[in-house]
């Protein structure tokens, strides 16, 4: 029996991202990051055109990494 919580939320995402776009969720979150200025989903169209990924994945490392910002903030 595994005593770690289960991953929710849009980091449940990442261990299927990591496999099928074969980079490192630290390659990823890079890459939002950079577009900080842009919207959400201006962010999530760049991700699926310019890296083929699904928009669930897409949304899912944006999503993150704008929560992760305003908790930070």
């Amino acid at each position: 029996m595994s005593t770690e919580p289960k991953v929710k939320g849009p980091a449940s995402y990442f261990p299927s991202i990591e496999t099928k776009y074969e980079k490192p969720m630290s390659y990823w979150l890079a890459l939002v990051d950079e577009r900080s200025g842009w919207k959400h989903m201006e962010v999530v169209e760049w991700l699926k055109i310019e890296h083929g990924m699904g928009h669930g994945h897409a949304n899912a490392v944006v999503a993150y990494c704008r929560a992760k910002k305003d908790a930070n903030n």
